[in-house]
């Protein structure tokens, strides 16, 4: 499984359920990368999503402990065991994993890689992801040269997870 996020100078993602910048490149690079794959995600992001619906050309997984929730166009799962026993034959390319915090913060040490969009900027914020630099068994592999764009500075970076925690195992 792979992560995808994008981050200002807190590691922070989002308030109130809305993500905290418009970026058009970001939006871009994240439908490259996603494009076609499974994607993982609790109740409150997909909520979050244009209309509230599944993203079109992928798998929608939602991550959530509401039995009674339901959507249209995704598989609503309620546990890690039930997550890891679906996407136990996908390659672990083919599997993101697209927050929200919580699901990053219990599921970030299962993937293998993360790309991250730092933002340089600090927002209000409640929602953060886990600092991978401050992750003994996360390294940095690469970032791209910083773009602007909106009056905002940011730019793409890989991260490597050298020590996988087995989804099996949570």
């Amino acid at each position: 499984m792979h992560a995808i996020v994008a981050v200002d100078l807190n590691y922070a993602i989002g308030h109130k359920g809305q993500m905290l910048y418009h970026l058009p490149e970001d939006l871009k690079h994240f439908a490259r990368m996603t494009r076609g794959k499974t994607l993982v995600m609790g109740r409150a992001t997909l909520e979050s999503l244009p209309g509230g619906k599944p993203l079109k050309d992928r798998v929608n997984i939602v991550l959530t402990r509401n039995r009674d929730y339901q959507v249209q166009g995704a598989l609503v799962l309620h546990s890690i065991k039930a997550l890891a026993e679906h996407i136990a034959g996908l390659p672990g390319d083919e599997v993101m994993l697209i927050g929200g915090d919580s699901l990053y913060k219990a599921l970030i040490d299962c993937c293998d890689k993360a790309y991250i969009t730092k933002i340089d900027a600090v927002a209000e914020a409640d929602s953060f992801f886990p600092n991978l630099d401050e992750k003994d068994n996360w390294e940095l592999l690469s970032c791209t040269q910083t773009q602007e764009q909106n009056g905002l500075r940011f730019r793409f970076c890989e991260y490597i997870n050298h020590r996988l925690t087995p989804l099996e195992s949570l």
